[in-house]
């Protein structure tokens, strides 16, 4: 169903199995925003209250899902292609929000916000709903709206300063070359600086090298491809670059702290308890 669409709306209430079990939506970005629910994780941060309205960002490819069942709120999905064209700061905004390393980033909305972000929600879905998509006046509400949540997510963060632009660029670079490239050096060459400036300026912002996030990339990609597909373990580990599975296991254990059969096991002990993914 997903296969021909580069945006997908719905109210969480009648939102399909079927798009769930998409293998098309590995390669979305989701809005998931929850209204007057609980959290659907711990969060790290002293909110007011965990009760409310909490807005979802979960990039593609990841690796958990949030149990959204029963929830009230709205979906809004997209393909990265919906975006491109648009100008570099604005999208780096946009990866950034995502936290295209992490699960998911989280914003609880404020009911100023909330008021604001319904208006363009609204009129979004009124264009998403016409027989024939206007694909101009969609991806200019989208934007809105994504400004809208770029604003609210700075209320706590500072403003990028030029080493934080070159961290989101060099995780757009990881994202599209992971599978090949496994050295600081190729990043560093692409972003016009050296391989140990690029790690002192990913050390002091993310307290990780290069090698490090490359490895992290590559866990990530590891572990969905052991929850969301059918290969088997010595499929992954060639589909990941590795040249056998015994490699492929003890770089798992090293960088997880359990086998690649061992997570795989614990994350059905917790789909079958849970009936979701996201593990804390």
């Amino acid at each position: 169903m997903l296969s021909d669409k580069v945006i997908y709306i719905r109210n969480l209430a009648n939102c399909p199995p079927s798009y769930l079990d998409d293998p098309g939506r590995k390669e979305f970005f989701e809005i998931v925003w929850l209204k007057d629910e609980e959290a659907l994780h711990v969060p790290q941060h002293s909110f007011q209250t965990l009760r409310g309205d909490w807005i979802y960002l979960i990039p593609p490819y990841r690796v958990h899902q949030l149990n959204k069942a029963g929830k009230k709120g709205l979906l809004i999905s997209f393909k990265r292609e919906l975006l491109e064209g648009d100008l570099k700061e604005f999208l780096l905004d946009v990866f950034r929000m995502f936290n295209i390393q992490g699960e998911f980033s989280c914003l609880q909305v404020n009911q100023e916000s909330a008021k604001k972000l319904q208006t363009v929600y609204e009129l979004m879905n009124e264009e998403y709903l016409q027989p024939h998509l206007n694909l101009i006046m969609i991806k200019a509400l989208l934007k809105v709206f994504l400004l809208q949540l770029i604003q609210l997510k700075d209320q706590h963060f500072t403003l990028q300063d030029i080493n934080e632009k070159r961290i989101y660029e060099f995780m757009l670079l990881l994202e599209m070359n992971y599978l090949e490239e496994r050295t600081a050096e190729f990043y560093a060459d692409h972003l016009g600086i050296s391989a140990k400036r690029l790690n002192q300026i990913l050390k002091e912002k993310l307290n990780k090298t290069g090698m490090q996030l490359i490895h992290d990339r590559v866990l990530l990609e590891a572990k969905r491809q052991i929850i969301h597909s059918e290969n088997t373990i010595k499929e992954i580990a060639f589909n990941l670059g590795f040249k056998d599975r015994s490699y492929f296991s003890r770089f798992f254990k090293l960088h997880a702290g359990q086998t690649p059969q061992e997570f795989q096991l614990s994350v059905k002990n917790h789909i079958n308890h849970f009936e979701n993914t996201l593990i804390n």
